[in-house]
């Protein structure tokens, strides 16, 4: 017996569809009644819309509506997280009802073995509670020598064109992600934020006392160059994070050691978003290498080939290496000059053992570390 439905003047277009359809999933079969002039065929229109069957004003609940054939896209938690989600499932949030017939998307990648991590979430997080601003940082400034300040703008044009690079390589991959590994999209999306900031806050030092910023060189072009040509995710994020930020690391710990107080604080915070990024290149890869042992051939095949096609290149701007050492010594002395030459010397070493050791992490053997170490490029990252 069909529930008897008194909509008053309520009409469909200010919506009366939500009562009817609660209705109907109470009992199954509505009678409508009300005074709304457009009541009749705006019922027609929508129950046809809905799949369900319409006598007079009796509206009848369909066998197959809308939602036959719908898929589950996994659940909203993380372990929700299935290991081939549908291209049909799209943009819906993670646990979202998907009806169906909806067109595919063609995401490259959507295999949860190639981008997942366990730790993908926390490291967000972290990430998300870390943010910094620009503009808490005294932009005073340190009234260095000018030999010094434009050995520090050489630096600083440096970082700029490093980071850069760090931006393009995961905002490439991000648009390829299938959205049901929406931590590690959050992941990448913050990462390209950090970098964003970075590049901002690199620019604003060197070009404090002028906006004539340092040189670039081809050979670092091509350096970084080879890390947004690499069309493989886990591969990308092994030569960018791992090798590469891995090493930048070290350098923005170096400045932030050897720098000026403005210099200090910029590359400080700097350092603790490139810790996280390596952070999670390491445990992505790691569980991508527990998933396909195969995948370790791969990567050092990936730092073969990078070293043979920059081997012609000049490696590091001489400029760049200069200037570390200016900025180390802190002045043009002698004494202050070997200071500052040593300290380069250490860095170079202190880059290499960080390589290894995260190289290691991922259970490449001692020497294989080493060697794989020594073909990383000399453009650092």
């Amino acid at each position: 017996m069909a529930t008897e439905l008194d909509l008053g003047s309520l009409g469909f277009d200010r919506g009366a569809h939500l009562l009817v359809k609660r209705a109907l999933a109470a009992s199954g079969q509505v009678h409508v009644r009300g005074t709304h002039p457009e009541l009749l065929p705006h019922l027609r229109a929508w129950a046809r819309s809905q799949g369900h069957a319409l006598d007079g004003h009796t509206v009848t609940r369909g066998r197959a509506d809308r939602w036959t054939g719908a898929t589950r896209a996994g659940t909203a938690a993380p372990d929700g997280v299935v290991a081939h989600p549908e291209a049909s499932w799209g943009f819906a949030a993670r646990g979202a009802l998907v009806e169906a017939g909806t067109a595919p998307q063609p995401f490259a990648l959507h295999a949860r073995d190639e981008v997942w991590t366990d730790d993908a979430a926390r490291l967000y997080a972290q990430a998300a509670a870390a943010q910094w601003d620009p503009a808490s940082i005294p932009w005073e400034d340190p009234g260095l020598d000018p030999e010094v300040e434009a050995a520090v703008v050489q630096v600083f044009t440096y970082l700029i064109e490093n980071e850069t690079a760090a931006l393009l390589v995961p905002a490439r991959f991000l648009g390829q992600l299938h959205p049901h590994f929406r931590e590690v999209a959050q992941v990448l999306a913050i990462q390209v934020a950090d970098e964003a900031r970075h590049i901002e806050v690199f620019t604003r030092r060197a070009a404090l006392r002028s906006p004539l910023l340092g040189s670039s060189t081809a050979s670092g072009q091509a350096s970084l160059g080879t890390l947004l040509a690499e069309p493989d995710f886990a591969l990308a994020g092994f030569l960018l994070a791992v090798l590469g930020e891995g090493s930048f690391l070290s350098l923005l710990r170096f400045l932030a050691e050897h720098g000026d107080p403005l210099t200090r604080t910029i590359t400080r915070l700097a350092a603790q978003d490139e810790a996280r990024h390596v952070a999670f290149g390491l445990s992505h890869l790691q569980a991508h290498l527990r998933a396909d042992p195969a995948l370790r051939a791969r990567l050092v095949a990936a730092v073969e080939g990078r070293h043979d096609a920059l081997r012609d290149t000049a490696g590091l701007n001489a400029d760049v290496f200069d200037s570390l050492v200016v900025l180390a010594a802190g002045s043009f002395a002698p004494g202050a000059l070997a200071r500052g030459w040593d300290a380069v010397a250490r860095l170079v070493a202190e880059m290499d053992h960080g390589r290894r050791v995260r190289l290691e992490t991922l259970g490449f053997g001692d020497d294989e570390a080493a060697r794989l170490s020594a073909l990383h490029t000399r453009n650092f990252m």
